[in-house]
């Protein structure tokens, strides 16, 4: 289908251009949300009549969107839930959590501005994009933890879950041989090896 762009739409192209986008993307997204009319004679007149309008509509919504963009950008929000001994998240931080964790912060933001690809499911520091225009994106820190001591550490560049497996690797771990009889433990197995390097 064919239609003209009211606004400019990522990897499409600005306002006014003439694309041709699948029935479904159409349908579903452009012309229910008006970023875009079906590129017919009388849409186009339309257009055209209106493009001054539609253009200075179009900068004001940017200048506000680059006004609000230098108090988000660079933001961390630290969010604080439970997980696994392995770091994986019990349920996951969705775009919800994010526009719950911004306005708690003071800054609103709708929530198709928040550019989450799918959900986290990890703790960790991740990076989101905020999308507050077509042509305004800014880009906040989502810090994930167990606890606060833990999210100062990952804000520090300390990776929790490697330096967690690191302190149980200094713990008490019990010597392995795979080539010894079942049951027999680790000293055994040395006087084995040790019999069978005089043997030879």
């Amino acid at each position: 289908m064919d239609v003209i762009l009211l606004e400019r739409v990522e990897k499409l192209g600005g306002i006014g251009d003439v694309v041709t986008v699948k029935d479904g993307f159409a349908r579903n997204f452009l012309l229910p949300n008006k970023k875009a009319l079906r590129a017919n004679a009388a849409n186009r007149k339309v257009f055209e009549s209106n493009r001054d309008r539609i253009v200075a509509e179009n900068a004001a919504r940017r200048d506000v969107a680059i006004s609000e963009s230098t108090k988000i950008d660079g933001v961390t929000l630290t969010l604080i839930r439970q997980s696994s001994n392995t770091g994986q998240l019990y349920g996951s931080v969705a775009v919800r959590d994010l526009v719950e964790a911004l306005d708690a912060d003071g800054h609103k933001v709708t929530k198709n501005a928040i550019v989450l690809n799918k959900p986290i499911k990890a703790i960790g520091v991740y990076d989101v994009k905020v999308a507050l225009h077509p042509e305004v994106s800014v880009t906040i820190k989502v810090n994930i933890a167990r606890s606060p001591e833990e999210a100062e550490m990952q804000a520090s560049g300390v990776n929790v879950m490697e330096a967690m497996f690191e302190k149980d690797e200094a713990g008490f771990t019990e010597d392995y041989d795979p080539n010894a009889e079942p049951g027999a433990t680790a000293e055994v197995a040395a006087v084995a090896e040790k019999t069978e390097g005089d043997a030879a």
